[in-house]
């Protein structure tokens, strides 16, 4: 809970609207009870407000200064869908096509979130990713400078000597299932800016793979990770990121002293990464879920780095108290995202 207080006093500063499309969700709902208790801003739930009323009396949870909006009678819906077109007619959308996609509510937070509505979005306790992503990508404009949409998981484990004490960002872990040498360049540049902005620190970024420095013999995905390294170094030099990188690392290379002095040299990453790179998402989502479960690790994720607006796809299996870390992550990065994303959000959508 250290880093994640800290997240939350942060937020308490500047408090901030995040959206919540599963509104009836009796997880969102709890979240979304917690994160007004806590004076971090205001939570929006969607849905039909009888369902929600209902949910909400069972467990017996006061929806005082929670906002709830049903996309279905909203007095913004055909405005919101009447941009929706002018976003995706060229892709064959038809009018009633596009009110009809608002009347979902991932659509119509996606659309909020566009429109200044709302500062953050926080889906995915109900829904595949497919359902929370699909919208972002048709709604929200990707970020300047960044090619590439990622996921990432933040973990907090109980031994302060792992990672940053004790906090780990991990990327890709549930978008680009295979992902190339400029995404993963993408995805490591991203968590670094991240990181740094989380932490207040220099970001240790391990690029890893079943080989440390070619130990491993010659294998295509070994050579992606060594020239990852290389054009993440590059590129975070150009934005101006403050972050070492060093790949390709075993993760006990990267994560542990001693085994990193015999495995290596020299290294400003090896032995003590804080943010780790993942060559593909099955190792990246396996080793996320399996850190959490087996090691009891605090997990929020997945944040969404590569738009221009804050959002999260939190696993369905998350704990109120996973969303609420999720939420209040989001909020924090609301607050300084011109900062983060430099001319991110300078047009509307349907402008």
């Amino acid at each position: 809970m250290r880093f994640i207080g800290n997240v939350i006093e942060k937020l308490q500063r500047h408090p901030k609207r995040v959206v919540f499309p599963e509104g009836t969700d009796p997880r969102i709902l709890q979240a979304a009870r917690q994160f007004y208790a806590l004076r971090l801003g205001v939570p929006i739930l969607l849905g039909d407000r009888a369902e929600v009323d209902e949910i909400a009396e069972g467990l017996k949870i006061s929806l005082e200064g929670l906002r709830i909006i049903n996309p279905a009678t909203s007095e913004d819906t055909e405005n919101f869908a009447q941009r929706l077109y002018r976003l995706r007619r060229e892709k064959g959308l038809q009018p009633a096509e596009a009110r009809e996609a608002l009347l979902q509510p991932n659509f119509y937070g996606a659309m909020m979130l566009a429109m200044h509505q709302a500062d953050g979005m926080v889906s995915g306790a109900a829904h595949i990713t497919g359902s929370v992503l699909r919208p972002l990508f048709q709604i929200i404009k990707p970020a300047p400078d960044i090619g590439a949409v990622s996921g990432c998981t933040v973990l907090e484990v109980e031994d302060t000597r792992i990672g940053q004490d004790g906090v780990l960002f991990m990327g890709d872990c549930g978008v680009i299932p295979d992902p190339t040498v400029d995404q993963v360049t993408d995805i490591a540049v991203s968590i670094a800016r991240l990181a740094r902005h989380m932490l207040g620190v220099r970001p240790r970024v391990a690029m890893l793979s079943f080989s440390t420095k070619g130990s491993g013999g010659a294998h295509p995905s070994i050579g992606k990770m060594q020239a990852a390294t290389a054009q993440a170094r590059r590129k975070a030099a150009l934005l101006n990121i403050e972050a070492d990188f060093d790949g390709e690392l075993q993760v006990d290379a990267a994560l542990v002293p001693e085994i990193a002095q015999r495995k290596l040299h020299e290294s400003q990453v090896a032995g003590r990464a804080s943010v780790l790179i993942f060559p593909d998402m099955n190792a990246g989502n396996i080793a996320s879920k399996m850190v959490a479960l087996v090691g009891r690790a605090n997990s929020y994720g997945q944040l969404l780095l590569g738009f221009n607006r804050p959002a999260a796809d939190v696993s369905r299996g998350s704990s109120a108290h996973d969303i609420l870390g999720v939420a209040a992550i989001i909020g924090v990065q609301a607050t300084d995202y011109q900062k983060l994303y430099p001319g991110a959000d300078a047009q509307l959508p349907g402008d």
